[in-house]
């Protein structure tokens, strides 16, 4: 909602004070210098970008427009399952978790958090970490060191649409200066003309340069950032799953090691101890 806001108060900002000072919109009205900015930043967006790219880029853009995808209760969700998870590991042994692990998908512990059965990537993540657990590896540095790069790797990954989209931002005034440049070009093929018509044109060729900047600092810009944003959100989930592992392997109890986790998160998020003490009361370990 606050973006849509964002977008909406840009455009009356703008506009809203250009009539103010008694300006002429009909003179904005250059849809071909929008043609020249837009169309040529787009054009120079695919030459720059990978396929994978381009295919993300309409659908993060339609995503920092949602819901953010993890909230208070998605987190209490999480650090019940690990409590769950840590529990049994504490009582029964990992191989009490192995049939969890190595077909999750008809696991009825993890049925029983829908959010996170429901979500691909966080399932594979966990379940990879916890087979090489059950399989030996213990020692907390080595996961750690492990869950860092994948970690960074998808902070990379994620991050390539923000920086897609900043990069033709950053190009946006560039071009509005190409076409105020054609204007001018086209003004003065035309110097005979009377000076109401060559007004308009050197107007119109102005308009390049404002369109340019506009649209790049105005929306494009703007849209990079939140891209970025959610995407460093999104990751703070595998980062308080990575948490609360380590500390488990480092001897914690379960209720300390998701403690680790939830101190992690940003205030917004985060919930208090006494909700995930209330959420985790009736956890019970993996049968």
């Amino acid at each position: 909602m606050f973006k849509i806001i964002g977008n909406i108060g840009v455009v009356l900002c703008i506009f809203g004070g250009y009539v103010a000072e008694e300006g002429q919109l009909k003179v904005l009205y250059q849809p071909l210098e929008v043609l020249m900015i837009v169309g040529s930043a787009t054009m120079a967006y695919l030459v720059a970008n990978s396929k994978h790219t381009v295919k993300h880029t309409l659908g993060d853009i339609k995503m920092i427009y949602k819901k953010d995808k993890y909230g208070k209760a998605e987190y209490l969700e999480l650090l019940s399952l690990l409590f769950a998870i840590f529990k049994t590991a504490r009582s029964k042994g990992w191989l009490a978790l192995e049939r969890h692990i190595e077909d999750p998908h008809e696991s009825d512990l993890f049925k029983k958090f829908p959010t996170f059965y429901g979500n691909h990537h966080a399932v594979t993540f966990l379940c990879d970490y916890l087979r090489l657990i059950s399989l030996g590896a213990e020692k907390p540095h080595e996961i750690e060191a492990l869950m860092d790069q994948e970690i960074e790797t998808q902070a990379i990954e994620t991050s390539h649409t923000a920086h897609a989209v900043q990069g033709m931002a950053d190009g946006m005034p560039a071009l509005g200066i190409v076409a105020a440049v054609l204007g001018v070009i086209h003004t003065m093929g035309s110097i005979t003309e009377p000076p109401a018509v060559l007004g308009h044109l050197i107007g119109g060729a102005l308009c390049g340069t404002f369109m340019g900047v506009f649209f790049a600092y105005g929306f494009v810009g703007p849209t990079a950032s939140a891209i970025q944003e959610r995407a460093n959100t999104e990751l703070k989930y595998y980062l308080c799953m990575k948490t609360c592992i380590l500390a488990f392997l480092q001897g914690a109890a379960p209720q300390v090691s998701i403690e680790f986790g939830r101190k992690i998160l940003i205030h917004d998020v985060q919930p208090t101890f006494i909700e995930v003490e209330e959420a985790t009361q009736n956890v019970t370990a993996a049968a």
